[in-house]
């Protein structure tokens, strides 16, 4: 005789009530010590796409970032770091359809996943960084299965990818093929896909639709479309806090199926301004987040991956994720830590002089004398750096293997005179075409009675790519960059510091070349420095071609009277001055901006 549905019911609940008892038990004696967690990554990891950051608000560093910071901090060791493999046809085949994988090849195809020109867009090296992440995902599912424990993956969660069509930057579905591969090499068990990216699960739906014994699990700040009744989804309000999340969470992890396999997207664009998540969680409020699911699954074997994340400290939340989960821990990631610089400093601190051709016990005349007597050719940059002395750091900081991913070869540096200054040039090569693609002047110079090394231009040119649409024009530009603006920023950043220079600044001739340098940059002049960061306050939620293109057309009003862009010297102080913040404020507070309508070349 078969039992009664309501008993069956009843023994499940019970079942789940035990199994849950002991898995937090667990949880908590695993806060109690350190836990190791193999993380995957990739330097190619980071898209090849010079435009998606300014496009989209993606920060294409996020998984190096995080490398970085996980290392130096020594919360992993290097041989807690895996590296993976590229997922196989045959594997993406098991979700994909062959039609999907096949467009995936077409340039036209990945440039509208991911929002960019087709001109800005290298498949080969587009494709391999996707196939990356999702072979990272399927190596740690079966690492996960194998070690019964938490495995982290640094990039993945592609959740809008459906089984025909990709969607919203996620050209497979990562999760959905590992599972598909899990099943194929014999788990049979519960899986279940705890969703926290701020997004709906729609892609990852689609392909779990025929696994029975597959449960998903989200919390979203947003709903385009409708999913099947089996999802358990809670939309949330926009700018929902922490502690209204939380209390949803717990929710749907009581409803959650004791599972035997987790997937679970950490989305890092769940944080208060992020640029496409509605919702409003703190850094705190994500690592809060993180520990409960880390408790509720104890010592269930589970993947973790990023999903979205369009805010300057999404990166800190996946770093989060990892101290959740190795260190359990709430506290915080430093303020004012920047991954970028910390590695460049690190980098540059193996450098010798033989190694970057200065010649620091030469007299101004010997020097003279030198450089005459070695000809242009082997000019020392600003008296200090050799060409091939800078060509090396070039590639030990990884500038020269971005550029190779871009499509660029056979590079060699040159430098000369200007007036005033030296001339900096990079030169790559292109299907058989030598193009310039980085070029800089710079000086030594006193800025406010210090010594400071000051750049009369820096331009960073990309002859591949194509103004468009997608990758609209700014005022000053020649072409479109190659998305190493703040590579080349802490590149000469470090050469100042190598020369003894006190501090680095230049004039930003546009509003956007200042707001770019803004985290690092200020300007000299209080007074100007109060009126940016007026600017910021209120032209900030602004697309930033907008607000550039406003001021080149003289529709900025400052206090209600026309405010034209005025170039000033803005300066990173090295030596470690610091600003006048009551002069600032005063004039912050002083001033309003607006932009009035006009004739752009800007359309919504």
């Amino acid at each position: 005789m078969a039992e009664p549905k309501w008993l069956t019911a009843l023994v499940a609940m019970l079942e789940r009530q035990r199994r849950g008892f002991l898995n937090r038990h667990v949880a908590r004696l695993r806060l109690l010590r350190s836990n190791p967690v193999p993380v995957f990554y990739d330097p190619h990891y980071r898209l090849p796409l010079p435009s998606i950051e300014a496009a989209r608000g993606v920060e294409p560093r996020r998984a190096d970032f995080v490398a970085w910071y996980l290392l130096m901090r020594e919360v992993i060791s290097p041989s807690e770091l895996r590296v993976p493999g590229r997922v196989v046809y045959s594997e993406l085949s098991l979700v994909h359809t062959p039609q999907l994988l096949e467009a995936l090849g077409r340039k036209e195809t990945l440039a509208s996943v991911y929002a960019v020109d087709p001109s800005d867009l290298p498949v080969d090296e587009t494709l391999s960084s996707v196939r990356l992440a999702a072979g990272g995902t399927v190596a740690a599912a079966r690492l996960a299965l194998k070690r019964r424990g938490p495995v982290v993956n640094l990039l993945g969660g592609f959740h809008h990818a459906f089984p025909e069509k990709a969607g919203g930057m996620c050209p497979v579905n990562d999760l959905a093929i590992a599972l598909a591969v899990a099943r194929a090499e014999g788990f049979t068990g519960q899986a279940v896909i705890i969703d926290l990216d701020a997004h709906p699960p729609d892609g990852t739906a689609a392909c779990l639709s025929g696994d029975a014994r597959a449960w998903i699990g989200s919390l979203s700040g947003s709903r385009w479309v409708e999913l099947p009744p089996e999802v358990d989804e809670t939309v949330l309000p926009e700018g929902c806090p922490d502690e209204r999340y939380l209390e949803a969470l717990s929710g749907m992890l009581s409803r959650m199926p004791y599972p035997d396999l987790a997937f679970v997207i950490a989305g890092g664009d769940v944080l208060a301004g992020d640029r496409m998540g509605r919702l409003g969680l703190t850094l705190d409020g994500a690592r809060r987040r993180d520990l409960m699911v880390a408790e509720a699954l104890g010592e269930v074997p589970s993947v973790w991956v990023p999903g979205g994340g369009y805010h300057r400290d999404a990166w800190k939340i996946l770093a989060g994720t990892v101290l959740a989960l190795t260190r359990h821990t709430r506290a915080r990631i430093p303020r004012h830590f920047d991954p970028l610089e910390a590695r460049y400093a690190q980098i540059w601190e193996t450098f010798g002089t033989e190694q970057l051709g200065s010649e620091p016990f030469l007299t101004d005349a010997d020097l003279d004398e030198s450089l005459l007597r070695t000809g242009a050719g082997t000019r020392l940059l600003l008296g200090f750096f050799s060409a091939e002395g800078i060509e090396f750091a070039l590639h030990q900081v990884g500038i020269l293997g971005h550029l190779q991913r871009l499509g660029y070869r056979n590079f060699h540096v040159e430098t000369s005179a200007a007036n005033p200054g030296d001339r900096l040039r990079l030169i790559g090569e292109s299907d058989g075409v030598e193009h310039v693609l980085v070029e800089a002047v710079l000086e030594r110079r006193k800025i406010d009675s210090a010594d400071a090394l000051y750049m009369h231009w820096l331009e960073l040119r990309n002859p591949k790519a194509q103004f468009s649409e997608r990758r609209p024009q700014l005022p000053g530009q020649s072409m479109p960059g190659l998305g190493l603006a703040r590579e080349a920023g802490e590149f000469v950043l470090h050469m100042a510091r190598k020369m003894g220079m006190q501090a680095l600044t230049y004039r930003p001739a546009w509003y956007h070349m200042a707001y770019t340098a803004r985290y690092h940059f200020q300007f000299v002049d209080p007074v100007q420095q109060g009126r940016f960061e007026a600017m910021m306050r209120d032209l900030g939620a602004l697309p930033l071609r907008e607000v550039t293109v406003a001021f080149s057309e003289g529709r900025v009003r400052c206090n209600g009277e026309p405010c034209p862009w005025e170039p000033a010297e803005m300066v990173h102080w090295i030596s470690g001055r610091r600003v006048d913040r009551k002069a600032v404020e005063h004039e912050r507070v002083r001033v309003r901006y607006e932009i009035v309508p006009g004739q752009s070349d800007e359309r919504a």
